[in-house]
C-alpha cells in the first residue's frame, strides 16, 4: 500500500510563530497521529516576512546581516540574501521596516519610515547584484516608500528646499523630489517589487484606509495618510495610484515603481515558482496550510490564497488552519476544503505552537477516521 502524500505549506503566524515554526508544529500534530503520512514541507511567504527563508529554502544561498535603522530610527540587524546565482539579491522590507519592529500607536505609524529598507537595498546594490527583488510586505510604514527612496540618494524636499523630516505624516509638505543622487546602480539592475496585495494606492482598499490602523492609526491618522499620499502621488506621478499592488507596504509599492522604475510582482507567484509548488501541489493527496488571520485579505494577494487557487486548478483539496477567521464581506470561504479557526480551539496557558500541532491532530484523525 503506498503511503498518502501531505504537503504542509503554512505563512507565518504574524507575532506568534514564523513560517517555518508553523510547519514544523504542523508536521508534528500530524505524525502524531498517523507516522506513515509521506510529508512534504515547504514553508509559505508572500512578499512579506519569511520571503527570504522562502527564497534561501528553495534556491540556496548566502544570507547576510547588516545593522541599519528600524521604522522609528533605532539600529536593528536586519537579513538580506545573495542567492546562489550570485546575480540576485532578496531585500525583505519587514525585516527592517516591519510591524514587529514597532508598538502600533498614532504617533509611530504617521512617523514609521522605511529608511532602513533603503539601506539594505544599498547594500545589496553595492555587491554588484544583476537582479534585485523587495518583499513588500508586513510593514510598519505609510511613507510611500519616500524613507527608503531616501537611502539611496533621493531626496524630498518642502517648498523652501529642505528635507522632509521621516514618515507618511510628513508627506503633505513635500514640494518636489530630487533624483540627481540617486544610488548610480538602481539604474543597472531589474528591480522588482514582491507584493504580498493587490491594493492600489489609494481608496478603501489602498495603503492608508485598509492597512494603516494595524499600524496604529486612528480615524484621525487613517485620514491624514490618505491625503498625504494623495498629496504624495499628485507631486510623483499619480496616474500609477491606481495600480494593483502600489499600495503594498503602506505605499512603498508606488514609490518604488515611480520613483525607481521597480517592476511589481505578485510576491506568492514568485516564491511559488523558486518552490516549485505547482509540482509539490500534483503529488499531493492534500494541502495543509495556515496564516494569522484569515480574511477578505487573503484573497487580495496572499500566499493561502494563491496556494488555494493553485491547488484546486488540480483538484486538490487545501485545509486551512487559521488563529482567527474575519467574518467579513468578501472573505472567500469557497477557496478552501475546510477552514479551521483557531482561536475557538484554544487552551489557557498553550503556546501558539501548541494550539496549532493540537488542531492539526485532531483534524488528522478525522479524516483518517472518515477513510479519506
Amino acid at each position: 500500500m503506498i503511503a498518502p502524500r501531505w504537503l504542509v505549506a503554512p505563512q507565518e503566524y504574524k507575532g506568534t510563530l514564523t513560517a517555518t515554526e508553523a510547519a514544523e508544529a504542523m508536521a508534528r500534530g500530524v505524525r502524531e497521529v498517523s507516522p506513515e503520512v509521506v510529508l512534504d514541507v515547504a514553508p509559505l511567504a508572500d512578499g512579506g516576512p519569511g520571503t527570504v527563508d522562502a527564497l534561501l529554502s528553495g534556491t540556496r544561498g548566502e544570507r547576510r546581516v547588516c545593522r541599519v535603522h528600524g521604522p522609528l530610527g533605532e539600529p536593528v540587524e536586519a537579513a538580506w540574501a545573495l542567492l546562489e546565482d550570485g546575480r540576485t539579491a532578496v531585500v525583505e522590507m519587514a525585516a527592517a521596516s516591519g510591524l514587529t519592529r514597532m508598538e502600533p500607536s498614532p504617533g509611530n505609524a504617521r512617523r514609521a519610515s522605511t529608511y532602513g529598507t533603503g539601506e539594505l537595498i544599498r547594500a545589496a546594490l553595492d555587491t554588484g547584484c544583476e537582479r534585485l527583488i523587495v518583499g513588500l510586505g508586513g510593514s510598519a510604514t505609510t511613507d510611500g516608500g519616500s524613507g527608503a527612496l531616501a537611502a539611496l540618494g533621493y531626496r524630498f524636499l518642502d517648498a523652501k528646499g529642505d528635507p522632509l523630516p521621516p514618515g507618511g505624516g510628513a508627506l503633505p509638505a513635500l514640494a518636489r523630489v530630487d533624483s540627481t543622487g540617486r544610488h548610480p546602480r538602481l539604474g543597472q539592475v531589474e528591480l522588482m517589487g514582491a507584493t504580498d496585495v493587490t491594493s492600489p494606492l489609494l481608496g478603501a482598499d489602498g495603503a492608508a484606509r485598509l492597512f494603516s490602523p494595524q499600524k496604529g492609526a486612528d480615524a484621525q491618522g487613517v485620514e491624514a495618510l490618505e491625503a498625504a499620499l494623495a498629496h504624495f502621488a499628485s507631486v510623483v506621478g499619480d496616474l500609477a495610484a491606481g495600480w494593483p499592488g502600489t499600495g503594498a507596504a503602506g505605499g512603498f509599492g508606488f514609490g518604488l515603481t515611480v520613483l525607481a522604475g521597480a517592476r511589481l510582482v505578485p510576491g506568492y507567484e514568485l516564491v511559488s515558482r523558486a518552490l516549485g509548488l505547482e509540482r509539490r501541489v500534483l503529488l499531493a493527496e492534500v494541502v495543509l496550510t495556515g496564516e494569522g488571520r484569515f480574511d477578505r485579505q487573503t484573497s487580495m494577494g496572499k500566499g493561502p490564497g494563491g496556494l488555494a487557487r493553485l491547488a484546486r486548478e488540480h483538484g486538490t483539496p487545501v485545509e486551512l488552519f487559521a488563529g482567527s477567521v474575519q467574518r467579513d464581506e468578501g472573505l472567500e470561504l469557497d477557496l478552501f476544503h475546510t477552514v479551521v479557526d483557531l482561536s475557538t480551539q484554544a487552551r489557557p496557558g498553550a503556546s501558539a505552537a501548541d494550539v496549532l500541532r493540537e488542531a492539526v491532530a485532531r483534524w488528522t484523525a478525522a479524516r483518517l477516521k472518515s477513510g479519506r
